[in-house]
């Protein structure tokens, strides 16, 4: 695991957010765009993204479908007091992404292990496992040194005779 630097608190952006129980489908969807695009739960209710364009998109978007569904919902702008606690959130998306790029370096050794050189089937696994990369890439806004070693046991999968050491 590696330390995030972070060297001032930055802006952040808040989703403030309340649902009703049911119908339970909509609170579901909600839950699943927000852990798709990684964000730190902060607590019932409250989630947090790093401040660009694109996250404050995001998170209006699902602000209006919040109210859409009947619930209610802000988008807020933030500075943590200080840098332990920025840095200590950073952290945590962090390592919960190094969790994701292990998983995946886990299934690429797998398919690695399974497939053959050249096989169709070797092809799909690849299609598959880049795309779950390019997943993983888009929410992670801290890369922690486990992204270059996903990475690298994905292009293993796809160039078996240049395999490195770092992926054997």
């Amino acid at each position: 695991m590696s330390t995030v630097r972070i060297s001032s608190p930055g802006e952040w952006l808040l989703l403030s957010y309340r649902m009703p129980r049911e119908p339970s489908t909509p609170r579901i969807g909600i839950w699943r765009k927000l852990k798709r695009l990684g964000v730190a739960q902060l607590g019932d209710g409250l989630v947090a993204l790093p401040a660009d364009a694109r996250t404050r998109e995001h998170l209006d978007w699902i602000a209006d479908e919040i109210t859409e569904a009947g619930g209610a919902a802000g988008v807020w702008i933030a500075r943590p007091a200080t840098k332990a606690q920025e840095r200590q959130l950073a952290q945590a998306m962090a390592d919960a992404r190094a969790a994701e790029y292990r998983e995946l370096r886990k299934t690429a050794g797998e398919q690695a292990d399974a497939t053959a050189a050249g096989s169709a089937e070797r092809a799909r696994a690849v299609r598959r496992l880049r795309d779950e990369l390019r997943r993983i890439q888009r929410r992670d806004y801290f890369p922690p040194p486990e992204r270059d070693a996903a990475r690298a046991a994905v292009d293993a999968l796809r160039y078996p005779d240049e395999i490195t050491e770092d992926t054997a």
